[in-house]
């Protein structure tokens, strides 16, 4: 579908991805469309896969957790067997908001989000013990300047 994407899509992406608290009349509103010339592009677009779920952000200092540390990570195997024993390993980590598997330097860099140092000791603990790592080092986060911004959809 990504051929077929008009300036109207691309707007609905844009608009939807600021406020998806948006009702559909109040979001048709905002691209000029009809309410079902809405609902039908939105059916294409899910369909498409062009929208990832939906959920609602929780700020995390508010629950508790106030400490985000970057782990790098630089392991010998590379098979992808090893990848996907790392990848269910890791998974069971709830404090492990993202994980990305990277290039340079180090192989993986995972976002922890966790309560305190003792909760980030307790998540290195968990991650260093039963599988096979060459070095892990932890950077702290002291301030987030900018998260989660809108995707430029036009660009």
């Amino acid at each position: 579908m990504k051929e077929k994407l008009d300036q109207i899509d691309r707007r609905i992406l844009d608009v939807s991805q600021k406020d998806g608290s948006l009702s559909q009349r109040e979001l048709a509103d905002r691209v000029g469309l009809s309410q079902n010339a809405l609902w039908r592009r939105l059916q294409a677009l899910e369909k498409g896969g062009f929208f990832l779920g939906t959920r609602r952000k929780v700020d995390a200092a508010k629950i508790g957790l106030d400490l985000t540390v970057f782990v790098m990570v630089r392991t010998r195997s590379h098979s992808d067997e090893w990848i996907e024993a790392f990848r269910t390993h890791v998974s069971r980590i709830p404090e492990v908001a993202e994980m990305h598997r990277i290039g340079g330097d180090w192989d993986y860099m995972l976002k922890v989000v966790t309560r305190g140092m003792g909760g980030y000791d307790s998540v290195y603990k968990r991650l260093t013990t039963g599988i096979e790592l060459e070095t892990v080092t932890g950077y702290f986060s002291m301030e987030t300047m900018l998260e989660d911004r809108p995707l430029d959809v036009f660009g």
